[in-house]
């Protein structure tokens, strides 16, 4: 009996030494496999975004030649969420658009979205290079789903202030009321941070 407990103590601390120093050979190899995924993942979302604002501005240019300000305006209601869904269905995520002072009630940030605003109107107001300014993070839901969040600021530029700007014809202002009765998205001047690209994707483990 003693010999057979003996046996079976040597057997329990072996199993738990085991248990106990796996971790650490494991993890930093999870560690590095992690990092590499999200590199991916970041590589891809800049991949989204610069792809989805290349597109916006030319389907924009284009409506903008056809039908002037106010019928490209008409237009940017189908324009621009028929291009998020095929960025979304071309890239793997899904897209949107955000901003602090919103035109599209229904384009309102999330806390996180916010947050991530905030701090870029912080960086370009403190002379950061727009083009550089970007953030990802991994995040965790309530529900326990992880996350793969990004965020890439959208600049004020000469065609945008054409009905983003302060100086807006009559028949500009007219149809920004008719579209959007809440507006909030006039004022901005050229180079000041109009909004944001926001991407999620889910990790599957």
């Amino acid at each position: 009996m003693r010999t057979g407990l003996r046996v079976l103590l040597v057997a329990v601390a072996i199993a738990g030494s085991a248990s106990f120093v796996l971790p650490a050979i494991v993890l930093p190899a999870l560690a590095q496999k992690s990092a590499v995924d999200a590199a991916k993942r970041l590589q891809k979302a800049r991949e989204t975004t610069v792809s989805l604002a290349e597109r916006l501005r030319s389907e924009l240019a284009a409506a903008i030649k056809n039908g002037g300000v106010v019928g490209a305006m008409g237009l940017c209601q189908t324009i621009s969420p028929d291009l998020v869904t095929s960025a979304a269905d071309e890239f793997g995520f899904e897209v949107g658009r955000t901003a602090l002072r919103l035109r599209n009630p229904e384009n309102a940030p999330d806390e996180w979205e916010r947050k991530v605003l905030l701090q870029f109107q912080a960086q370009i107001g403190a002379a950061s290079d727009a083009s550089k300014v970007e953030f990802s993070e991994i995040v965790t839901t309530a529900e326990g789903d992880r996350l793969f969040r990004y965020m890439k600021p959208i600049m004020t530029g000469d065609t945008c202030l054409s009905c983003h700007g302060s100086d807006l014809k009559p028949d500009v202002k007219s149809e920004i009321t008719r579209y959007y009765p809440e507006d909030k998205a006039t004022g901005f001047k050229l180079g000041e941070l109009r909004g944001a690209f926001s991407l999620v994707q889910l990790i599957e483990e």
